[in-house]
């Protein structure tokens, strides 16, 4: 009993792996590219503008991402004096990095949605095409709904700032313990409903859509993936 669920939960970690350093790298990259495209050189100067994904990890946040389905990757250091419109360049840059992590969990689905349709059910291979195209719709859906709460670090914090600009005190006064409480809300499962809701219904919307595209109705299947989050 115990080796079965310590070999699942192997096979879990082994699958997580590449998806968790892909969409964790892909997020920053698209922070950085964002800015760069607004005329700012700095993420390019720090050496983010790298599919590297050391580059990009950030511990405690690589650690929650693994055991809690949510976290976060080092913020790209940006400097805003290069924009043209500030508070603009912010809210995209910003959004930059959920985005690009919709954009691969779209792309995730629409594989795992080729391999049912097209594939062979009874191969090998194919299951663990599929696996892999399931854990990233996953993942990505997971950092990319997380990422845009309103509260720091998280890219959400930035939206909100530069829309009502006097949420700014409160950033400032919780500065010093934002990841101590981000922690604890984790820890706790405060987030875990409404985040499940959330990625639940961004993930059956792709899917329908996928659904509608590739001409074929089937439930997109959980195996050994848990709740979507």
């Amino acid at each position: 009993m115990y080796l079965n669920y310590y070999l699942q939960q192997l096979r879990y970690i082994v699958y997580m792996a590449p998806v968790l350093l892909i969409a964790i790298t892909a997020h920053e990259f698209a922070h950085g590219w964002m800015s760069e495209r607004m005329g700012d050189p700095t993420p390019r100067a720090d050496g983010r503008m790298s599919l590297n994904p050391f580059r990009h990890l950030d511990l405690i946040g690589t650690l929650c991402l693994l055991f809690f389905h949510m976290g976060w990757a080092k913020p790209v250091r940006i400097n805003t004096r290069y924009y043209r419109d500030r508070r603009k360049g912010i809210i995209l840059v910003s959004l930059a990095g959920p985005v690009m992590n919709f954009i691969l969990a779209f792309l995730s689905i629409l594989g795992s949605g080729l391999i049912l349709r097209f594939g062979n059910a009874t191969s090998e291979l194919m299951q663990t095409l599929y696996l892999l195209c399931y854990y990233s719709a996953v993942m990505n859906t997971g950092l990319g709904v997380f990422n845009l709460i309103p509260f720091p670090p998280l890219d959400g914090s930035n939206v909100l700032e530069q829309l009502v600009p006097r949420v700014e005190y409160f950033y400032m006064r919780i500065r010093p313990y934002r990841t101590w409480i981000l922690l604890l809300l984790l820890a706790s499962g405060v987030l875990s409903r409404p985040l499940t809701m959330a990625n639940s219904t961004i993930l059956g919307g792709m899917w329908e859509i996928v659904e509608k595209v590739l001409g074929f109705g089937v439930q997109m299947q959980s195996q050994g993936g848990g709740t979507i989050l």
